[in-house]
Order: C-alpha cells, then structure tokens, then sequence
C-alpha cells in the first residue's frame, strides 16, 4: 500500500465510512441538500466534491424520471381514480 502521508489534503482519498456518511448527510431533506450544494462548490477536497456533485446528478435523473412519469400518467388518466378517491374526503 502506498504511503498517503505525503498526498495533499485536497486530494486524501475518503474512506468507506465517509461515503456513508455523506449519504447520510445528504439525506436529510433541507440541510443535505444546502451541504450538498456547498460540498459541491468547494475546494477542500476534489473527491468528496466530485460526490457531491455525483449526487446532484443521480438527484437530477430521479426527478427527471418522476416527472416523466408523473406527465405520462396525467396524459393517460392513471391519476382519475386517485382524484376522486382524494376529492370524496
């Protein structure tokens, strides 16, 4: 194993439980979200930064592909039964 005495801080390699970590933190709904959008921005560290950002872009899919969905079930009327089942209460 290589010697990562000599690495600068910005480039540290982050262990397992920090990725876990990190997921953790960018699940909590507001605060994740604001550290996701600071972790991505800063230079302390080029691998939790490219997480970060890694993360917006899975964030971005899962959206794109609920809207999608949720387009193409209004277009269908999946939505009609779920509507009044709503408006009935």
């Amino acid at each position: 194993m290589k010697n990562l005495n000599n690495v600068p801080d910005e480039l540290q390699p982050l262990s397992p439980w920090n990725y876990f970590g990190l997921m953790i933190l960018f699940s909590i709904p507001v605060a994740g979200f604001i550290l996701a959008i600071i972790y991505s921005f800063s230079k302390s560290n080029i691998n939790r930064r490219n997480f970060a950002r890694s993360y917006f872009c899975s964030l971005l899919v899962a959206v794109m592909l609920i809207g999608i969905g949720v387009s193409v079930g209004m277009t269908f009327g999946y939505f009609d039964h779920l509507w009044k089942q709503l408006v009935q209460f």
